[in-house]
């Protein structure tokens, strides 16, 4: 599986804290012993750093007294990992700081609801256009350059060791697919296989448990999971087991009120039949 610095980080941002409680420190303790600024240690916890320094991380390790070399480099490679950069970020013009992919490229499971549009990672070329000019950007270039970072995240689908990647969309972003772009509800329909699967939320359905707005359940294979909620302004990443339960149950309620796969099918199929 390809290695994502993301995931890395928010591992050692983890483990540091669960090294330091183990240890019976408070954070301040800790960040005095360490000789680190005010705060350093705190955003070092919470993954509020990009490019964790391995000699920070050594100093850490001699005030928490871990002498075991293997535990010792063990960290030091995590730190090394981390501090690596992923393709999307000569695409931060298009993606931002690209925590998003940047998690989505080591998921092991991705189980996205959406209600207005078809989920990125499904999405053709001539559709990703579209959207990216409705969202009220002119410039070429630009357009261009988030196309293309588009399409190159669609790449952790045709990987060997692919997540699997299960969506709920709401019939309305279907019938928001103009008959010019005909060509994604074709895509909906041959891209689909064992671990890649879509269920439609019909109309007939009324009200469903999702209907507040679209989330994104991302699980790792050594490490928690993550919920992405995104909104036009902002991004946010819940860890809380709480919350994880709440949208894990919410998943759940959608899933039920959904077309079966295969109904789903032929729901997407009468639509594109409608249209061409």
């Amino acid at each position: 599986m390809a290695g994502s610095p993301t995931v890395r980080r928010k591992r050692l941002s983890r483990r540091l804290k669960e090294l330091r409680e183990a240890r019976g420190m408070t954070s301040e303790e800790a960040t005095k012993k360490a000789g680190f600024s005010r705060g350093k240690l705190t955003r070092m916890e919470r993954d509020e750093w990009t490019r964790p320094n391995p000699k920070d991380i050594a100093t850490l390790l001699d005030v928490y007294k871990v002498a075991d070399e293997g535990e010792r480099e063990a960290y030091l490679a995590l730190a090394k990992q981390a501090r690596q950069r992923g393709w999307w970020v000569s695409y931060s013009d298009a993606l931002g700081k690209g925590a998003y992919v940047g998690l989505e490229t080591e998921a092991s499971s991705i189980r996205t609801v959406e209600a207005l549009l078809i989920p990125g990672l499904l999405q053709t070329e001539d559709y990703a256009r579209a959207v990216v000019r409705a969202s009220g950007v002119t410039d070429t270039d630009e357009i261009d350059r988030r196309v293309e970072a588009r399409m190159l995240r669609k790449q952790v689908l045709a990987r060997p060791d692919a997540p699997t990647f299960w969506a709920i969309v709401d019939e309305a972003a279907l019938r928001k697919v103009t008959p010019d772009l005909a060509d994604q509800l074709q895509h909906l329909l041959d891209v689909q296989r064992t671990n890649l699967r879509i269920q439609v939320l019909p109309d007939s359905m009324g009200p469903h448990a999702a209907m507040a707005g679209n989330f994104v359940v991302l699980d790792f294979p050594e490490d928690p999971s993550v919920v992405y909620l995104e909104s036009a302004e902002d991004q946010l990443f819940l860890e809380d087991p709480v919350e994880l339960r709440q949208y894990e149950l919410l998943y759940g309620y959608v899933q039920s009120a959904a077309l079966s796969v295969d109904d789903s099918r032929a729901f997407i199929q009468e639509r594109l039949n409608a249209i061409t």
